[in-house]
């Protein structure tokens, strides 16, 4: 059988590159040989757990499988809690809790802390459309317009895309939610929390030089790459192979999320 090279890059130094043989034809029928050791399947899960951020899960799962639990619990729960506050909507609260944690976080990364400031914004102004009657007044966004002055606005001229961003971002007080074109919709959606917890998660991960993506996410975005690399070279494949885990998604993502441009476009 004749064997191709797929040239998978490596997330944490560009120079290097793994090649991996793949058949001419592959056959999907798995064998016992193909298949990945029980350790070696808990330790992935483990890591996920970890690095994710679900310290009782871990601690359970490292029970059932005899694996070492977390080193530091403690480390785990602060990142709980900062993406608590997030899916909560509480980013006031978020913000101070992350630079309880590593005040240089937001510091030396300011794409992370306008994504902040701009959720909390969309929080506020959430807040006052929620308000009963559904049909607020002008002076009711005086407090969204406040924080956008002193806190968006002098961000705004340090990177065009940030301008982009707040105008998209005021532009939720001037249509009603029920004429809202899907760009601002999106503003308001509340996965749009996750995506800043997850953003937030691997930035306090990297604070603290470990790694900031659980080691399954990096296998999903390989494995689909890889995909893609054999139809392009004319490997026979079925029209659809499931990756399961929403990796088409993340490899979407995981182009964009290093730019930041799910707030920005």
């Amino acid at each position: 059988m004749g064997l191709r090279f797929v040239v998978l890059p490596h997330w944490k130094a560009p120079r290097l590159i793994v090649k991996i043989p793949l058949p001419a034809t592959i056959n999907l029928q798995s064998t016992d040989t193909d298949k990945p050791r029980c350790s070696d399947i808990n330790w992935v899960i483990m890591d996920y757990l970890v690095s994710e951020g679900y310290p009782g899960a871990a601690e359970k799962f490292a029970q059932e499988t005899n694996l070492p639990g977390p080193v530091d619990n403690e480390s785990i729960r602060d990142r709980v809690r900062v993406r608590s506050a997030i899916h909560s909507g509480k980013l006031k609260e978020a913000i101070q809790m992350l630079n309880e944690i590593d005040p240089d976080i937001l510091d030396l990364n300011h794409l992370l802390h306008f994504h902040l400031l701009q959720l909390q914004l969309i929080e506020i102004i959430r807040h006052i459309l929620a308000k009963p009657g559904g049909n607020p007044a002008a002076q009711d966004f005086l407090p969204a317009i406040e924080f956008a002055t002193t806190q968006l606005a002098p961000r705004a001229p340090t990177d065009p895309a940030y301008q982009q961003a707040l105008e998209r971002t005021m532009a939720l007080m001037i249509f009603p939610p029920e004429k809202m074109g899907p760009e601002f919709k999106e503003l308001l959606d509340v996965r749009l929390r996750e995506k800043v917890a997850g953003d937030v998660n691997r930035a306090i991960l990297e604070s603290r030089g470990e790694r900031s993506e659980a080691k399954i996410r990096q296998l999903i975005k390989a494995r689909a790459w890889a995909e893609t690399e054999a139809r392009s070279a004319k490997v026979d494949l079925p029209p659809y192979v499931p990756i399961g885990l929403d990796a088409a998604d993340e490899v979407n993502g995981g182009a964009n999320a290093a730019d930041g441009d799910a707030m920005m476009s």
